[in-house]
């Protein structure tokens, strides 16, 4: 890291100025990140000055459109900047990588709504997943949104909040598409129009603070709503190549990469400890076990193999979508597979370190226990169901895949 291209005060938390790529970046910021891990995970939430020296390094910032003050970052940079992050703490990772999964709305939006939610120095918007409850009711100009939402990673420094609606006539009809579902919009509003209950008590991932929020009965004017990664919605500023791929295609390339990171982290702690321990009735130290150098080769293989593929097939896609082409169905699933298969392939990584890492491993003192716990809830996120798989085997087989899970 060359220190003309990037410069940290030295004091832990202090503010920070940063130059250079979001990959220097990141490692720039990593330290401070690690640091901060055992404060994230006590209060389920990411602090202040860590959010601070995140904002000032424009970390969530990568996905939005440059018209909106943002970078748009390519997804295989974008999934190794993630891969960084999380291999200093998961948490602080997924809630960069929700918000800019997020922010790629900015590009569906008409450009002085989107500088209304991203203008600011420490913008983030946060939103939760669909349920049958949300319904934006159609009126003058506009909606009337009530609903509740769960999972709102990031909501606890969010600053604008997205709500996923069905959306209902003025005859009381559920508005449809022509596909015959329920048509979905998403409504886009400020932090103080909503309630949130802090109810995220879970096992891993603690630091993302997913609380579950709700509004009644709001005004949300028409131009503060969009569908996301509807070519007929996007502006002339979202027609850069990253949106050519889907919100989806991003939050599943940063997921994976954040199990990649947690899992990066843990075998490195494996291979420290290995160096220092010697087990209880052992003359030796783990170091020298056959079996575990053995059983080391193989998980650093697998780690190989699925980073590797994962970053082939975004870039595959990349320079397929530069020319202003489409992605195509195997584009999809080729990204589909490498994602999925990354956040397992991890999971596999980080119990052989945890097995191997025998007591030291339960201990919260020791880097092993919050990582497990993290990349263990990292697969079951939506992006993780191992039914995807399927979905990647039906178009092998020659069938017509569900577009939805690509």
């Amino acid at each position: 890291m060359s220190a003309a291209n990037d410069r940290v005060i030295a004091t832990p938390m202090a503010p920070v100025t940063l130059l250079g790529d979001p990959l220097t970046r990141a490692r720039a910021l990593a330290p401070l990140i690690q640091a901060a891990a055992p404060r994230i995970e006590a209060d389920r939430a990411l602090p202040a000055d860590l959010l601070e020296a995140l904002h000032a390094a424009r970390l969530f910032r990568t996905l939005l459109p440059r018209a909106v003050g943002g970078e748009e970052v390519l997804p295989e940079t974008y999934a190794r900047m993630m891969e960084i992050i999380a291999r200093a703490d998961a948490s602080t990772a997924w809630c960069i990588g929700q918000a800019s999964g997020c922010s790629m709305a900015a590009a569906y939006l008409a450009p002085d709504v989107a500088r209304a939610i991203w203008g600011g120095h420490d913008a983030a918007l946060a939103w939760g997943s669909l349920g049958p409850d949300q319904v934006a009711d159609v009126v003058e100009g506009g909606y009337r949104v009530t609903g509740r939402w769960t999972f709102a990673s990031g909501g606890r420094h969010a600053t604008w909040f997205g709500g996923h609606c069905r959306v209902r006539e003025r005859d009381g009809s559920l508005r449809m598409t022509p596909e015959g579902t329920p048509y979905e919009r998403t409504m886009f509003f400020p932090r103080h129009e909503i309630s949130m209950v802090a109810n995220w008590q879970v096992m891993g991932l603690r630091g993302t603070g997913s609380d579950s929020y709700s509004v009644e009965n709001l005004f949300v004017p028409e131009a503060f709503s969009t569908r996301r990664d509807r070519n007929e919605e996007r502006h002339s500023h979202g027609h850069g190549p990253l949106y050519r791929f889907t919100t989806t295609h991003l939050y599943a390339a940063g997921f994976a990469a954040v199990a990649l990171g947690a899992a990066r982290g843990m075998l490195d702690a494996f291979v420290q400890l290995a160096s220092e321990k010697t087990p209880l009735s052992s003359t030796r130290m783990l170091r020298d076990s056959p079996v575990l150098q053995n059983g080391l080769a193989w998980a650093e293989g697998q780690w190989r193999a699925a980073r590797a593929q994962l970053h082939l097939a975004l870039r595959e896609a990349e320079e397929h979508v530069a020319s202003g082409a489409s992605l195509t169905t195997e584009h999809k699933v080729s990204i589909r597979l490498a994602t999925t298969f990354a956040i397992h392939q991890s999971k596999q990584v980080a119990d052989f370190a945890w097995t191997e890492a025998g007591a030291t491993a339960i201990f919260e003192d020791q880097p092993f226990e919050r990582r497990f716990r993290d990349i263990h809830a990292v697969t079951q996120q939506v992006q993780g169901r191992r039914t995807h798989f399927e979905t990647v085997g039906q178009h092998l087989m020659g069938l017509n895949p569900n577009p939805r899970f690509l």
